[in-house]
């Protein structure tokens, strides 16, 4: 009897496995086919790479960059920049991207968050260096 069951048992937990699964894969939808993956914050990177140390004179050089997006909206965080020592126009224009990404990402893998709202903090200059403030975006 102890045989049979310890068999049983067996034939169970063999019949439980799964095929292998790649852990550094990201999970997709149902029927998605598969996609290989951007480097994981390249953008972001690129963003961070152009934005270098952001020094200013004054608050009206300081900006709050929405970079990235979560999957109920808004963006992942933002980043303080300077206008007078960034390419605004091409910062934008990885913002934006960053933002795309982000939402293609979300779409192939049905990431799910919570739904919180982050609003824009602004950014102001203290000591030299523009820094995330605390409450309205700076104009």
């Amino acid at each position: 009897m102890k045989n049979l069951l310890l068999i049983l048992l067996f034939g169970a937990t063999a019949a439980c496995t799964t095929q292998a699964h790649d852990a550094a894969a990201p999970p997709v939808k149902d029927g998605a086919p598969p996609v290989v993956a951007l480097q994981p914050g390249a953008t972001v990177s690129e963003i961070k790479r152009l934005i270098g140390s952001p020094g200013c004179s004054d608050n009206a050089q300081c900006r709050s960059l929405p970079v990235g997006a979560l999957a109920c909206g808004g963006p992942q965080e933002y980043l303080p920049y300077s206008t007078a020592q960034t390419d605004e126009k091409a910062l934008l224009a990885l913002a934006e991207r960053s933002k795309t990404e982000r939402q293609a990402e979300i779409g192939r893998t049905g990431e799910m968050s919570i739904c919180i709202h982050r609003p824009d903090p602004g950014a102001v200059c203290v000591a030299g260096a523009c820094q995330l403030g605390t409450g309205s975006p700076a104009a």
